[in-house]
């Protein structure tokens, strides 16, 4: 399947029923296997991703068992998810593209966003966007497998002004699909996105890349948003959603409507067992990271307060369902 044709039918899928592609955004600690299948269970979008996984870590002689369970894809995950990767050296992308490729990924997306300082400090991520050269040697390097190679980034590092220079650069990479969170790093999540800059951005598109798909992120909570958005923007073609995933597991949802307490506590449960099965593979799992995901299923719960905290407070996941259980005797 050739760099365009493995996005492009997904953008024709959409487009056939007119509306933009939606994926789930890259998360750490979120979008593993189990949380992708919780997702895909209550209502999937287009696009999957893996976490972000460094480069170098992949090949590693030590560090490579640490990203397996980043890395791991059940079976049952069709189509399997795109693999995003980090780093800041052509070298290692080209090790890293080449045992992905084997692995049975797809394409692989490249984090040029991430606002964390650790990252940051290992010249990847955000800091990217101070490096041009750098930027195209990773795009360079991931492409050595055949795969194909997107990117998602930010509006630009310190400033905004920045994407009149950064977003035309990648562009004139011509990557298949370019993702853009409408904020600098600088801004992190605690301004409004930028959507006034959006038909800017397709209008850089249509003129220097008209075959690389836009991908916006940034403050859209569920598919209606999305899909109003793009309505706002003609030439977005496709919609990534992030935080709002934490607000409602249905975000993705074509017909929303409204989910009783049951479930969301069957959600959660699904979510515990399928937890335990990954552990049971012998894959790396820590249950602190599990209950970072107890507030999207107790919300608008009555005493939501109380249950979070209650669930907070457990050690394994048989104490969480022991509360699921009483929860749901009480209903």
């Amino acid at each position: 399947m050739t760099q365009s044709a493995y996005w492009q039918r997904i953008a024709e899928q959409a487009r056939q029923e007119q509306r933009p592609f939606f994926s789930l955004a890259p998360m750490e600690a979120v979008t593993g296997s189990v949380f992708r299948r919780v997702v895909m269970r209550a209502a999937a979008p287009d696009v999957f991703y893996t976490e972000f996984t460094n480069a170098l870590s992949i090949t590693h002689p030590k560090a490579k068992f640490t990203t397996k369970g980043r890395l791991y894809v059940d079976p049952s995950e069709q189509p399997r998810p795109i693999v995003q990767l980090w780093g800041n050296s052509g070298e290692d992308f080209v090790k890293a593209a080449k045992e992905v490729a084997s692995q049975g990924y797809q394409a692989i997306d490249i984090n040029m966003g991430c606002p964390d300082m650790a990252v940051i400090k290992n010249h990847s991520g955000s800091d990217l966007i101070r490096h041009f050269d750098r930027a195209q040697e990773v795009i360079e390097g991931a492409r050595q497998a055949g795969l194909p190679v997107s990117v998602k980034t930010r509006l630009g590092f310190d400033e905004v002004s920045e994407y009149e220079t950064w977003i035309p650069f990648l562009l004139k990479q011509h990557v298949p699909v370019l993702t853009v969170h409408v904020r600098t790093k600088m801004e992190m999540s605690r301004v409004p996105a930028h959507y006034e800059l959006i038909d800017n951005l397709v209008q850089m598109r249509d003129t220097l890349a008209p075959d690389t798909l836009l991908q916006i992120n940034g403050d859209i909570l569920d598919y209606q948003a999305g899909v109003q958005l793009a309505k706002q923007h003609p030439g977005v073609d496709g919609i990534m959603i992030g935080r709002g995933i934490f607000q409602n597991p249905f975000a993705f949802e074509k017909q929303p409507r409204p989910h009783s307490t049951r479930e969301l506590l069957e959600l959660l449960r699904y979510q515990v067992d399928l937890y335990d099965q990954f552990v049971g593979l012998g894959l790396q799992g820590h249950f602190a990271p599990l209950q970072r995901f107890f507030k999207i299923y107790v919300r608008g719960m009555r005493h939501a307060a109380e249950i979070r905290n209650e669930l907070m407070q457990t050690k394994t996941t048989d104490d969480v369902r022991s509360i699921i259980d009483r929860l749901e005797r009480d209903l």
